[in-house]
């Protein structure tokens, strides 16, 4: 959502977002300056299912897998940071007495993408302001090959939440659409490849 901000517009960006950005910067332009109608791919209609039955598995699951003798966990944790203006829902987030650990559940092949970890970084950096703990690795659940993955988050990943959202920003506000993803493999079965008429 889109608001006016000390007579300039605010945008409200999600952690999903910055992932979309990541993989083609034309989506995140698309959801935010030209709302249009997209269809919805098998993977998005999936993803409710997915969630629930990854939510169901790990409740059942100790924290061994994870390097943890004890913690809480908190399924579905709706978070906002006010100094990146940037907002998400974490699939997982383990809370232990010194520390916190996100988890993402991805339903995808071919392991951790850069994407992901941008997304990963982004969500460190939003728990780390807001829970006020350190967070000294996050994790991708793979689902279909069951795989848990360490991801480290280091400087180079937290610069590059900054400058991704600080350059997502300044595309929306003046309205610049970028170029689409190098990588014409990701076009087939994006939900807004109808609007890109310039690379087809």
């Amino acid at each position: 959502m889109n608001l006016e901000h000390h007579g300039e517009r605010r945008v409200d960006l999600t952690v999903t977002d910055l992932k979309q950005w990541a993989y083609c910067a034309r989506i995140p332009y698309y959801h935010h300056v030209m709302p249009v109608e997209f269809a919805r791919t098998y993977k998005m209609e999936r993803g409710r299912d997915v969630e629930a039955a990854v939510q169901a598995l790990e409740k059942r699951r100790g924290l061994r897998r994870y390097g943890l003798d004890r913690g809480e966990r908190r399924f579905g944790v709706w978070l906002h940071s006010a100094s990146l203006e940037l907002a998400g829902k974490l699939d997982l987030l383990i809370v232990t007495q010194d520390a916190a650990y996100p988890v993402d559940f991805k339903d995808t092949e071919g392991g951790v993408r850069y994407n992901h970890r941008i997304q990963l970084a982004a969500y460190a950096m939003i728990v780390e302001e807001v829970l006020a703990l350190a967070v000294p690795i996050t994790f991708v659940y793979l689902v279909p090959s069951r795989q848990l993955v360490r991801v480290a988050i280091g400087d180079k990943e937290r610069a590059e939440v900054i400058r991704a959202v600080g350059e997502m920003r300044r595309v929306i506000l003046g309205e610049d659409m970028p170029d689409p993803t190098p990588v014409r493999a990701r076009c087939t079965a994006c939900e807004f490849r109808n609007y890109c008429a310039d690379i087809w």
